[in-house]
């Protein structure tokens, strides 16, 4: 068998059909190399139980602990049996249910004083943390049993217990078993490292930290192996980033440098204010980009409120100045519609170009977004064929065959993580020579995410909000611990708007026909009940109907959410900008680029479904103008929970790049590249961003030297093997969207 084929054969040849199937479908590992590069999340010790008092709430979690009572009870009149098991580990307890028929074995084996390991996913049902119907792996045998005892004993004592990502349909110690059948092929792993690097840091060989990872002997067989490991997970993605970068350096492009007396000066003459430090300091890097031969390709990234698009529109006048045209892409049509009302405001008679009262140096700022009328559309599109129109605000319309610009020279895109490579290259074939590129985005990001997620990017930061920014409050709202709480938020809300202001109810859903109807009527068996999930998040039009007739009665209350037409939901988002809605009840369309200063409040229901740097993006838009801002954080999630935790975190602080780095923390099993969402593989395994930022930076400065010693690797045939595989379509997708 060749080198590459051993990781290449299909796991269905190996492990038989079906359990590859649910390998495939669950936890997308295909072949022997992907179930090798899926690594032990954690190791259990053979003496030490598992602490069952800080359990995830919602997660898949694998436990090792001890039997400490059982029993059967009945319900429906003696017809229905439930056996409850009570687990102890020492420090906490936690209950385990089984129902009908599924009583009888776990019955006859969950003796008290048994050991077993326990998977299953954490629910609450009567405000105790359980697994119901969890499967379970005895870890001693029968105590009648001496033989069977020596022989579980000797598998067990002393191991370190690998446990596997894994998922309802395949447990860890499923996963463990397959793992073994595999890994003998560990032996012909490509090594991706040069061999002087690996010799000069003195690694491990790849194929020992493979064995090392799936079967230690010790925590330094662990230790070992994590360390070889994260660094080819680093170097070889840092090689794929500064392959991109080298790439970008060889492409040619127009040098855009501003005219003296032209747009930009007109522009910034006319500023009410003056731009901060960080603004002027931002400016000069992008400048100096623009003034070079190949493009730009450049990260800006600041704090909510702290002056981006002001930043974005000074650069995109510049290359109107130098003669090209600028394009702003936005992630919705509201956004585009915002970013267009809030330019032109911005610019004046700038923006009026050509017509009557509009300025000499002046140009047309037009806006193309997918639902535009035929007329409109077409007086965009040859405002810019012709180049009449200096700058265009769109959608993804602007990237259609259709658009044909005259001078395409410097593309802004906003929110990036909400586009893909296909864009940004479509984008890129419309100028004559490939346009400069600047990314705009109000998530902060900690810097070694920057180095990973972002790597093809210069990074820019403005982290200084202007002046007149007012502070905003924010606090926890338990409404199921202390109801009071959510009454009196109600009539904060009022106090608000009596005093002329506004506010912002966000929710998670929209509500009515999205609900399943199948589900409903249906009455549900006792073991659904006490499986049941959460009841759906909280939706739009019913919470906007209840606070209508009930709290919020006799305020203006309307309603903004994705379902909506795009002509609707600008005249209520003009409406609401002009003062003539009190209370917007909306989903997280609000959540980027929304800019109404006199809106002061905020109720984000059930804010525990959102994440933390989307609550901390949401927030963001209120105080934005001179009264203070107040945030309130509604959740019926129960103290002890880590929902609640991160809660209490976003309350706690209006750091951005604080936040980011909990987040982080908080999505330890997610990956960066974006799978993080989807739960499945990734392709950071072992490296973690927050942790491992020197790996990471050293591992940048090595890729650098490789590549610009040998850009096409033609010495280095290990690494392009291992570099292909990262970067098969998919993965690359990942990385350009960040």
């Amino acid at each position: 068998m060749d080198r590459v084929s051993a990781f290449d054969e299909p796991l269905k040849k190996l492990l038989g059909g079906p359990t590859a199937k649910v390998m495939a479908e669950h936890l997308d590992l295909h072949t022997v190399g992907d179930l090798l590069h899926h690594y032990p999340r954690r190791y259990e010790e053979r003496g030490r139980l598992t602490a069952l008092t800080d359990l995830p709430l919602d997660e898949h979690v694998t436990v090792v602990a001890q039997v400490a009572d059982a029993r059967v009870l009945t319900f429906n009149g003696g017809r229905g049996k439930r056996l409850e098991v009570t687990l102890t580990d020492g420090h906490g307890r936690l209950q385990l249910v089984f129902f009908g028929h599924g009583v009888h074995k776990p019955h006859k084996e969950l003796l008290p004083g048994r050991r077993a390991m326990f998977a299953g996913k954490v629910s609450v049902f009567n405000r105790k943390m359980q697994l119901a119907h969890p499967t379970y792996q005895l870890l001693d045998a029968d105590p009648g049993d001496d033989a069977g005892a020596t022989e579980a004993v000797d598998a067990f004592a002393g191991k370190l217990l690998p446990i596997y990502p894994a998922c309802k349909q395949l447990d860890s110690w499923r996963i463990a078993k397959a793992v073994d059948a595999v890994l003998p092929s560990a032996r012909e792993a490509v090594d991706p490292l040069p061999a002087s690097l690996r010799e000069g840091r003195g690694f491990t060989p790849l194929p020992e930290a493979l064995l090392k990872i799936h079967r230690p002997a010790t925590k330094a067989d662990v230790a070992a192996a994590r360390d070889r490991l994260k660094w080819d997970e680093a170097f070889v993605l840092q090689v794929a980033l500064a392959r991109r970068r080298y790439a970008d350096t060889q492409l040619p492009a127009v040098a855009r440098r501003p005219t003296p007396g032209g747009l930009l000066d007109a522009f910034d003459a006319k500023l009410p204010f003056t731009l901060t430090d960080g603004q002027q300091k931002v400016s000069k890097e992008i400048f100096d980009d623009l003034a070079t031969e190949h493009p730009m390709h450049r990260l800006l990234q600041g704090e909510v409120g702290s002056g981006k698009t002001l930043v974005a529109l000074r650069a995109m006048l510049a290359v109107v100045d130098a003669g090209g045209q600028a394009a702003m892409l936005a992630p919705t049509e509201v956004l585009a519609q915002q970013h267009h009302r809030s330019i032109t405001e911005m610019m004046g008679e700038l923006a009026e170009g050509g017509m009557l009262g509009g300025s000499d140096q002046g140009t047309k700022v037009v806006l193309l977004t997918g639902s535009m009328g035929t007329a409109a559309r077409r007086q965009a599109l040859l405002d810019l064929v012709t180049g009449e129109a200096g700058v265009v605000i769109g959608t993804h319309a602007l990237i259609e065959d259709k658009v044909k610009f005259h001078d395409l020279g410097l593309v802004v895109v906003d929110e990036q993580h909400r586009f893909g490579v296909e864009q940004r290259d479509a984008l890129r074939s419309k100028g004559k020579q490939p346009p400069h590129l600047l990314v705009m985005t109000a998530t902060p990001i900690p810097r070694t995410v920057a180095m990973t997620v972002f790597g093809d990017l210069e990074t820019s930061v403005l982290d200084q909000l202007p002046a007149g920014r007012s502070p905003i409050a924010s606090h926890v709202v338990p409404a199921k611990d202390k109801p009071h709480f959510l009454s009196r938020a109600w009539e904060r809300v009022r106090e608000e708007v009596e005093n002329g202001h506004q506010a912002y109810v966000v929710c998670p859903r929209i509500g009515d026909d999205e609900d399943d109807p199948g589900k409903k009527g249906k009455k549900k068996t006792a073991e659904e009940e006490a499986t049941a999930d959460k009841r759906p998040p909280l939706a739009v039009l019913e919470i906007a109907e209840q606070l209508a007739k009930g709290p919020l009665h006799g305020l203006r209350v309307e309603v903004l959410h994705g379902r909506m037409q795009p002509d609707d939901k600008d005249d209520v988002m003009r409406r609401f900008a002009a003062g003539d809605v009190d209370v917007l009840v909306a989903t997280t369309v609000i959540e980027v680029g929304v800019n109404v200063p006199n809106a002061t409040a905020m109720v984000i229901m059930d804010a525990d479904r959102f994440g933390v740097s989307q609550l901390h993006q949401l927030r963001g838009r209120v105080g934005r103008g001179s009264a203070p801002g107040l945030c309130l954080l509604v959740t019926e999630a129960h103290e002890a929970s880590p929902a609640r935790a991160r809660l209490g975190a976003v309350a706690a602080t209006l750091d951005g790049f604080e936040l980011s780095r909990i987040d982080l923390e908080q999505r330890r099993e997610g990956d960066v590249l974006g799978q993080a969402q989807s739960g499945v593989r990734s392709s950071l395994r072992v490296l973690n961003v927050i942790d491992d930022e020197e790996v990471i930076a050293a591992a940048r400065q090595e890729a650098v030297a490789v590549v610009a010693a040998d850009p096409e690797l033609e010495h280095l045939p290990e690494l392009r093997t291992a570099l292909d595989a990262l970067l098969d379509k998919e993965r690359e997708e990942y990385l350009d969207k960040g």
